[in-house]
């Protein structure tokens, strides 16, 4: 059995809340008792890409699992390079990233586009993707990860700044029956759906949870600050089959 963590959208602002939600998650995922094959954090990292922002999250998103962490709208490579990778000289290219663990390939694509809130994969992204499930064995499945959902989720305001341009991913995801689903953040509430013939899975929101168009009261803001953090574990069975479950977690603010 594969499992694997993913939280998303933590948003890093130098104030108290935003760090205290974070660090509950991680906390308890450092606390289970079972060794997670890897967890991941699929973007807004930061609220305002600073430097700061990013030295207050690489403290923050340790674990004694493997951890991969993502760009999202929010973010700013180049910084995000810098203060979560280690980059001395960081380029202002793509952050994709891979994980090649025990049965299972995890490609992490940077959806971001830089100055905008909307997400696009570009064509090195694509290409580099395209490479990594051809490199991979068929009987080994791949889970394919960025910030954005590339179809509409039925809220107004997150299906604005989706990911555009998709047309391209599936038709990517046509060539590689093994690529087994696809995990998503930045809607800021638990999903899913289907893209391109497999899973589409989102992760709930750490700092925030949004309303759905049908929970809003008039006049309300679509953002709900009182409900709790929460995480996604995605588990990859012996007989090939993923399984979802989320599960809230208590911060202590």
């Amino acid at each position: 059995m594969i499992v694997i963590a993913q939280l998303s959208d933590v948003h890093f602002d130098g104030g108290p809340r935003a760090a205290e939600r974070a660090r509950a998650v991680m906390e308890y995922l450092d606390g289970l008792p079972y060794d997670l094959d890897a967890v991941l954090v699929s973007g807004d990292i930061a609220d305002n890409g600073t430097p700061a922002e990013y030295e207050e999250a690489r403290k923050v998103l340790r674990s004694r699992h493997p951890l991969v962490v993502c760009p999202g709208n929010h973010d700013e490579r180049t910084a995000f390079r810098r203060g979560l990778l280690g980059e001395e000289d960081p380029s202002a290219g793509p952050v994709d990233q891979v994980l090649h663990g025990e049965g299972f390939v995890l490609a992490v694509c940077d959806s971001s586009v830089p100055g905008e809130h909307h997400g696009r994969l570009e064509e090195p992204t694509l290409a580099w993707l395209d490479g990594i499930l051809a490199r991979t064995p068929r009987e080994v499945p791949v889970l394919v990860a960025f910030h954005h959902p590339p179809v509409p989720l039925h809220t107004p305001y997150v299906d604005g700044i989706r990911q555009f341009g998709e047309e391209r991913l599936a038709a990517l995801a046509e060539r590689h029956p093994h690529l087994l689903a696809f995990l998503c953040g930045h809607a800021h509430t638990a999903a899913a759906t289907v893209f391109a013939g497999r899973p589409l899975l989102v992760a709930p929101g750490v700092v925030s949870t949004l309303r759905l168009p049908w929970e809003e009261p008039t006049g309300d803001p679509h953002v709900h600050l009182d409900e709790p953090p929460a995480v996604a574990f995605h588990v990859i069975g012996e007989d090939g089959r993923l399984t979802t479950h989320y599960r809230v977690v208590v911060a202590r603010r």
